[in-house]
């Protein structure tokens, strides 16, 4: 019997983890997708330098994501015995939902030309252009608000769980961020006689309509009580 016990006790804390792994990649994947002037700068570093100049660009805004996510999975620590209130969780939940679509509409409406630059074909150093990548996305701090509208719904409340889980769900943050940037560049490599600033409008629409019936999906579900997220 204390075997059986043992057995799904360990197939729950896998579960759990798994569920980390999975709520930390779209958190990483949701914070980078949109094509603000990180995502312009990735794109037409690639398109001027080459796939490896926007791909380092792209690691310097995941890393900087990944100080904003710190900031916010720690500062929701401190709210913790209200945020574990029903009540209190739903109305934060709802909230985040709220963001989440704002969030839909502002990338959906969004004018990349406005974010575009003059990009010097000089490829300077793989160092100097992570680190430009890195302050780009640093500058922007209401990225915590973002953070927060994607935390609060999927209750992606780290500071709860074991040090090794915590360190596991950031890391799959960061996971899910490169994920995203290795897919943009591939595709602007594989796609560069056609990739302008068109094709940026384009995904920042898919984007923006994703999110937002993300949003609203989760709002009903959130209202209704069919789905309670933990």
């Amino acid at each position: 019997m204390n075997e059986i016990n043992d057995f799904f006790l360990q197939l729950v804390s896998q579960i759990s983890l798994v569920e980390i792994i999975f709520k930390g990649a779209l958190i990483g994947i949701v914070a980078s997708a949109p094509m603000g002037p990180v995502g312009i700068l990735c794109v037409q570093r690639a398109l001027n330098k080459g796939r490896i100049y926007g791909l380092v660009t792209g690691l310097g805004a995941a890393l900087s994501d990944i100080i904003y996510a710190l900031i916010t999975g720690y500062g929701l620590s401190f709210i913790y015995d209200f945020i574990n209130n029903r009540t209190a969780l739903f109305w934060l939940q709802l909230i985040g939902a709220v963001l989440m679509f704002i969030f839909g509409v502002h990338t959906f409406r969004s004018n990349p030309s406005k974010n575009t630059h003059k990009v010097s074909r000089n490829k300077s150093s793989l160092v100097h252009n992570g680190v430009t990548g890195f302050f780009l996305a640093f500058s922007n701090p209401l990225l915590v608000l973002l953070f927060l509208a994607l935390f609060t719904p999927l209750n992606f409340m780290l500071p709860e769980q074991p040090l090794h889980n915590q360190f596991i769900g950031y890391a799959s943050i960061f996971g899910g961020a490169m994920l995203w940037w290795l897919f943009i560049t591939y595709a602007v490599s594989k796609l560069r006689a056609r990739f302008d600033v068109r094709g940026v409008w384009i995904i920042n629409r898919i984007i923006g309509t994703l999110v937002m019936i993300g949003a609203f999906i989760g709002a009903v579900l959130i209202i209704t009580g069919i789905y309670t997220f933990h």
